[in-house]
């Protein structure tokens, strides 16, 4: 197995147990390489054979994999100048906040002083909407840096690991994990810190890629959601449950779709196969992209019915 030297000098593997059971026997699953980025190496999963969660292994240590996080990595959208699409490429983000939004507002009960937390919040601008339009005081984690970006004004942004911080027992009536835990080296730990982090009648909403999808069959070793090694477990949807609940979270919703449009998976997936490994030029994309989605409309409008590549589940404290 090999990865890239040139980002990681001298980076070597470690073998990991089951991040949901602990479980050290496994099967192999599926080969993935970076195809966002086009950096060379393959990295392998596994599926556990106790609990059935698939997980990379080996993987890189923690200290190596911040170096594939760089400025050009989507959710750090440090981009701004599409040319004569930024207009578009803006709304197309607005709209993925407004999403994220609308599902939080179906099941929080939020209002003026309300605290919320993002885990992985990366560019910070769903956090932005969320102390703008409701009135809210909101707290970050990224261990990636973008507080010098003007809308992170209002937002109490912590750099580092989330397990490390110490908040207050309690203090959050909203903690969101925006496709964070498929990236999370210890989701347990981490699931576990925010059920005590939660208020009285608090919820925890999690997105994460679907591997039970329809992407996933279609794509398959160029399935977007694999994107290794950033991506360090795939979730069925039985499996984001067992790992949720074996936290003491009871879960309140479970939804086969998320904010994240499931258009970029079905638009990457097909480009993944064409550039077998090569990266994506999201510049050079950003036409037949937005082309594609008009003609693939009237399928997208039944995108919570389909099981395209998401799914959400909404959690909270034992009562």
């Amino acid at each position: 197995m090999t990865t890239s030297l040139a980002i990681a000098p001298g980076a070597s593997l470690e073998t990991v147990a089951c991040y949901a059971c602990g479980g050290a026997q496994s099967t192999p699953f599926i080969d993935a390489e970076d195809d966002l980025g086009g950096r060379p190496g393959r990295f392998h999963f596994v599926s556990c054979a106790k609990c059935g969660l698939v997980y990379q292994n080996p993987r890189l240590p923690l200290e190596s994999i911040k170096a594939w996080y760089d400025d050009e990595y989507i959710a750090h959208r440090k981009k701004t100048d599409w040319g004569p699409l930024t207009r578009a490429y803006n709304y197309a983000m607005e709209r993925h906040d407004r999403r994220k939004l609308a599902l939080v507002r179906r099941y929080a009960r939020l209002q003026t002083g309300s605290e919320a937390l993002d885990i992985g919040c990366g560019a910070g601008t769903f956090l932005a909407m969320l102390a703008a339009e409701r009135g809210c005081r909101v707290t970050g984690v990224d261990f990636k840096d973008l507080s010098h970006l003007p809308w992170m004004k209002p937002i109490e942004f912590r750099c580092g690991l989330f397990t490390e911080q110490r908040f207050g027992a309690r203090r959050f009536d909203l903690i969101t994990m925006w496709h964070f835990l498929e990236h999370d080296y210890e989701p347990r730990r981490t699931l576990a810190a925010a059920r005590e982090l939660l208020s009285e009648g608090g919820r925890l909403i999690i997105e994460v890629p679907r591997l039970d999808s329809v992407s996933f069959r279609l794509f398959h070793d160029r399935w977007p959601g694999l994107q290794a090694p950033q991506h360090t477990a795939l979730y069925s949807h039985a499996t984001l449950r067992s790992i949720a609940t074996r936290e003491g979270l009871e879960i309140v919703d479970h939804l086969p779709y998320g904010a994240f449009p499931a258009y970029f998976y079905l638009f990457t997936g097909v480009a993944f196969r064409l550039l077998r490994g090569r990266g994506l030029n999201l510049a050079r994309a950003v036409y037949p992209y937005f082309l594609g989605e008009l003609l693939l409309a009237p399928l997208l409008a039944f995108e919570k019915q389909l099981n395209l590549a998401m799914q959400t589940i909404v959690l909270r404290r034992p009562s």
